[in-house]
């Protein structure tokens, strides 16, 4: 597995399967590249995984300088999982001086849906444009994104669509812990106590799978979750594509997700599962 800094140094694993990350790997980012090295193996394609911490998608300076970075440890978990490179760039490499790498213009779902848009603003202008110049430098024909940031994948699918990208977006379920909690980075700033009031985002969106009617299911699950004394920023179920209001059809719903966002101490977390009907297969 080779380590690349610049773009001259991709050149030998265009067309593979890309797993875009900002590093600080955890079992859910190697479950990622074990999924990519799946589906790079039938077409004899390389896998490559690139460590960014994009400063364009941070709302706040404290949270990018705070963010962790483990190249080492990263570079060390993809050779075991089988990448065949690790782009690491650097800013400036990325946003060169007198190029012009500007942001697309995002799809409703990016502005609209009133989620992560509207309680992180400027987020998804940074993540449309950093994720649209990796593709442009590492040419992947597959690229493969965790279903945890629903909204950003469903904005990045969207982006790669209206811009005619020869690329296919994947996503993959999120990988949790034992006890239900979604897989992240961040898990590691929460105490032992908050530790264990986090897991009532996976046991609020089990407990709203169990109602057929959206409102019933969004109150069931912020009742689970002010129990815990957390007050979510959005516990809602929406249409799974768009993120907007659902709405029955003839027939029943159609395929609606249930999203939530809270803090727990100060540590901001993010979740989402199908709904109705989740059941993880863990013991939360």
């Amino acid at each position: 597995m080779n380590i690349v800094h610049d773009q001259a140094g991709l050149a030998a694993y265009h067309h593979g399967v890309f797993v875009p990350t900002m590093g600080a790997l955890h079992a859910g980012h190697a479950a990622l590249i074990r999924h990519a090295r799946e589906l790079a193996a039938p077409r004899r394609k390389p896998v490559v995984v690139s460590v960014f911490v994009n400063p364009t998608q941070f709302n706040e300076k404290s949270d990018f300088d705070r963010y962790p970075r483990t190249l080492e440890a990263d570079a060390a978990l993809c050779r075991q999982e089988g990448a065949d490179c690790v782009f690491a760039p650097t800013a400036e490499v990325m946003y060169p001086k007198g190029v012009d790498v500007g942001v697309p213009s995002l799809p409703a779902v990016a502005t609209e849906p009133g989620l992560e848009d509207a309680h992180r603003p400027g987020h998804f202008a940074g993540v449309c444009q950093v994720c649209k110049r990796l593709f442009e430098l590492v040419r992947p024909a597959l690229s493969v994104f965790g279903e945890k940031d629903w909204q950003q994948l469903q904005v990045v699918s969207t982006m790669v669509a209206g811009l005619g990208m020869p690329l296919k977006i994947v996503g993959m379920p999120t990988v949790r812990e034992a006890d239900g909690l979604a897989m992240s980075s961040r898990n590691v700033r929460l105490s032992l106590e908050e530790r264990s009031r986090a897991t009532a985002l996976c046991r609020a969106m089990i407990t709203a799978g169990r109602e057929t009617d959206p409102e019933a299911g969004e109150r069931a699950a912020r009742s689970v979750l002010a129990d815990e004394g957390i007050t979510p920023e959005y516990a809602v179920i929406r249409e799974a594509a768009s993120l907007g209001a659902l709405r029955r059809l003839q027939g029943g719903y159609p395929p609606a997700r249930i999203l939530v966002a809270a803090r727990v101490g100060s540590t901001r977390l993010i979740d989402n599962a199908p709904w109705p009907g989740f059941r993880p297969p863990i013991s939360a």
